[in-house]
């Protein structure tokens, strides 16, 4: 697999969260993809904010700050930091690259942008195989009605026909 200085597709790729149903890179793992230190990234996006609308960066909450502490070991750093991580979307972290200016960022950013490109059509794959096990699912489930109702017809014509009995005499109100 090609690489940019050591950086690969896939260590971008575990570097993506979902957060608030977005693919996400945090600002630590955004810089150090980049090159360059959290802070001085932290600071070219404030320079720029103009750059970034909320569906390009967004600081992730306390709750969720500690979410990701909790489920990821390498955010252990994160747990008594005071200050909430920025969370940059497939587009924030490129316009980030922008802002830099450095070649390594431009370098970089291309293999973000194939990395995001890659989860999306992974995501979409997922969606067409779940699509396809609920069409299945519900052939099945139509499947087990009709060879029930087969069956209950089956042990009807089986069953003897029962013989009504002929009175003999009058019927009586």
């Amino acid at each position: 697999m090609t690489t940019t200085n050591s950086v690969t597709i896939p260590q971008v790729e575990k570097n993506v969260f979902l957060i608030r149903g977005e693919k996400v890179i945090l600002d630590t793992d955004l810089a150090t993809l980049y090159g360059v230190k959290t802070k001085a990234l932290n600071q070219a996006i404030k320079r720029n904010k103009k750059r970034f609308p909320d569906d390009f960066l967004f600081q992730i909450s306390k709750l969720e700050k500690d979410k990701l502490v909790t489920i990821c070991d390498r955010f252990q750093n994160l747990k008594h930091s005071t200050s909430l991580p920025y969370a940059f979307t497939e587009h924030g972290a490129i316009m980030a690259a922008t802002v830099l200016n450095s070649q390594r960022a431009i370098d970089v950013s291309v293999y973000v942008v194939r990395a995001f490109v890659k989860l999306r059509e992974t995501l979409s794959d997922h969606r067409q195989i779940a699509r396809k096990l609920n069409l299945l699912e519900n052939k099945v489930v139509n499947h087990d009605i009709q060879i029930k109702a087969l069956f209950d017809a089956i042990r009807q014509l089986m069953d003897p026909p029962v013989k009504k009995k002929r009175s003999i005499g009058f019927e009586r109100n």
